[in-house]
């Protein structure tokens, strides 16, 4: 595998040039070989189907990829939320959950974890991050206030809705870029959160939405400097700061390696320093804690803990529960203390970026530089014959499973969504198919298969038309739309 260096040579790395990431991701030369700090205890079969029984399957679920099944599946990598493989001691840790309905002790033990590595004082859990997400929006919005955030993301943006908000996009210009390769393209333009306090007032704005790192940019991070700058600024105006610290864990690993200072600094620490200067978070810990499922919100304010606890008793279960089982609770302890070990992060990234710089060295086109948890393909360089409303992210993750029976997402027009007030389609500049790794599942082997798949479809590019999208529902449609060829 390619991993970049650490430790001292990560800040030669870094200076190198301190805007931008080095394109190669490559063996370094004179470097060992490098492997996952794990191995394999447990297998799952996997399920190998012909060209025809994947024209069909995706017939039927009406080229959307969300509507296969997964025993029709080869490689799955649709999303990272709850399909990473948990560790011995995780599944050790289900057997000693404590399913008491109130007071459960494995709820003690999370919020513990959650105290230690990401510093919040209290703690409420939920199912997963969606229900965070519903709490902290009910909790802190107003209706008719705005949201600003670093780029929008689907299930967040609709709950600040839902809640009466209105969302803001606040990120670099160069988040929207898919060939700029700045090293911290998820960083907050505080000069356009200036302009919105000028033209509305601090009052109007209900608090900062910060994504670590940015899911919809490519898994972009944000750096130590901008997250400092921010707090500063929300003093400065009394704005709170609320993290999305799903990859936060992986946003860390971005500071260690790129960001002068933090070289030789661990992980863990990095973390909750970066918390630190923001007023809480939520979390789909499906995610960087390595669960199947679960999530929480935490925040320092008793006043904004005190409404989060009771309203958690509505729509997810008792405070010390929130959705879940104590088993659940007593895995996603765990399975946060293992996260922030170094040689995990730095074997996870790794192998997203050995699949990229294959891809890379064979001049797919994707976003740059290369995220946290997965690989960008820019469906409008990949299709250039199609227009953003023949849906070309979308056609792209079909034609990878025609191909192989791999199964990508589409990250682009269908993800956005429509204005609720014009009826139109959201328009993002980045058209993007996500090819997610999961934690700890696949090998290189399956890396290879995957990266000579998206080759293969490349080489077929020229021929493909586009998709048109024959049902739609209300909310979040690309979970459940269907589409059928041009």
């Amino acid at each position: 595998m390619g991993h970049p260096p650490t430790g001292a040579a990560a800040l030669s790395y870094v200076m190198t040039n301190k805007h931008e990431v080095p394109r190669t991701m490559g063996q370094q030369a004179g470097r060992r070989s490098w492997a996952e700090p794990w191995k394999i205890k447990m297998v799952e079969p996997l399920t190998m189907t012909d060209r025809p029984t994947r024209e069909r399957a995706m017939a039927e679920a009406g080229y959307n990829t969300f509507l296969l099944r997964s025993t029709d599946v080869y490689i799955d990598l649709l999303t990272d939320s709850g399909t990473s493989a948990m560790s011995d001691r995780q599944w050790a840790g289900m057997m000693v959950g404590d399913e008491a309905y109130a007071g459960s002790e494995n709820f003690y033990h999370l919020e513990t974890a959650i105290q230690t590595y990401y510093g919040y004082k209290y703690l409420v859990p939920t199912h997963q991050g969606r229900g965070a997400e519903n709490l902290i929006s009910r909790t802190e919005i107003k209706p008719g206030q705005y949201v600003p955030g670093n780029m929008y993301f689907t299930t967040t943006r609709l709950h600040q809705e839902m809640a009466g908000g209105i969302f803001v996009d606040v990120i670099c210009d160069e988040a929207h870029d898919p060939t700029n390769r700045n090293a911290f393209k998820g960083n907050v333009d505080l000069g356009k959160l200036d302009a919105l306090v000028k033209e509305h007032g601090a009052d109007k704005i209900a608090y900062v939405s910060l994504g670590a790192t940015v899911n919809m940019a490519g898994g972009q991070p944000v750096s130590m400097a901008n997250v400092k700058a921010l707090r500063t600024w929300g003093d400065k105006h009394g704005i709170k700061i609320y993290l999305d610290a799903t990859r936060a864990v992986e946003n860390a690993f971005f500071i260690q390696e790129r960001e002068t200072g933090y070289a030789g600094r661990k992980i863990a620490e990095i973390l909750k320093e970066f918390c630190s200067y923001t007023d809480g978070a939520w979390m789909s810990a499906k995610k960087d804690s390595l669960v199947n499922i679960g999530g929480w919100v935490a925040v320092n304010s008793w006043e904004v803990f005190e409404e989060l606890r009771n309203l958690v008793v509505v729509f997810e279960g008792l405070h010390t529960y929130g959705g879940l089982a104590g088993r659940d609770m007593e895995a996603m302890a765990i399975g946060t203390a293992e996260s922030v070990q170094d040689d995990h992060i730095r074997a996870r990234i790794g192998q997203v970026r050995y699949l990229g710089g294959l891809l890379e060295k064979w001049g797919v086109p994707m976003m740059e530089p290369i995220g946290g948890h997965a690989i960008f393909l820019d469906a409008r360089r990949f299709y250039p014959q199609l227009k953003q409303d023949d849906f070309a992210a979308q056609t792209l993750a079909a034609q990878l499973y025609l191909d192989s029976g791999i199964r990508t997402m589409e990250r682009g027009i269908v993800s956005a969504g429509r204005n609720a007030k014009t009826g139109d389609h959201y328009r993002p500049k980045l058209e993007l198919t996500r090819l997610t790794i999961p934690r700890r599942v696949y090998t290189q082997a399956h890396m290879d298969v995957v990266a000579e798949s998206v080759k293969a479809v490349y080489e077929q590019r020229e021929s493909v038309k586009g998709l048109k999208m024959v049902y739609e529902p209300k909310y979040l449609r690309f979970f459940q739309a269907r589409f059928e060829p041009l």
